[in-house]
């Protein structure tokens, strides 16, 4: 059984798992690299910026439920439905992209 919740703290639960999926996945993916004797911090800047997508991806979901909202909006004529998964994937790209601005400010790479 799948729980609803209301549409506000659906939009900042998904921004703050897309921060997570970035800060998480480039943190520890950058403790590889140094296990293995790359520069973690350059190498940490490149997996938050390369894990963008699937961090929007992530946070939506990962499903087929946002493309089938998107048929019913366009094509059955609900388009509050359109309209709220628009709202979700804006939420998640904000998360997403104050994720790799924080690793920017952290590793100092491109300021």
């Amino acid at each position: 059984m799948e729980l609803k919740l209301p549409f506000i703290p659906t939009l900042i639960s998904m921004y703050f798992i897309a921060l997570g999926i970035i800060i998480g996945g480039a943190l520890i993916g950058s403790i590889g690299y140094y296990v293995i004797g790359e520069p973690p911090l350059s190498k940490m800047y490149d997996l938050s910026m390369s894990l963008r997508i699937w961090a929007i991806v992530g946070a939506v979901g990962g499903t087929f439920d946002t493309f089938y909202s998107f048929e019913k909006g366009l094509f059955a004529g609900e388009t509050i439905e359109f309209i709220k998964q628009i709202f979700m994937i804006i939420a998640a790209m904000g998360g997403t992209h104050t994720g790799t601005i924080i690793i920017q400010w952290f590793t100092g790479e491109h300021v």
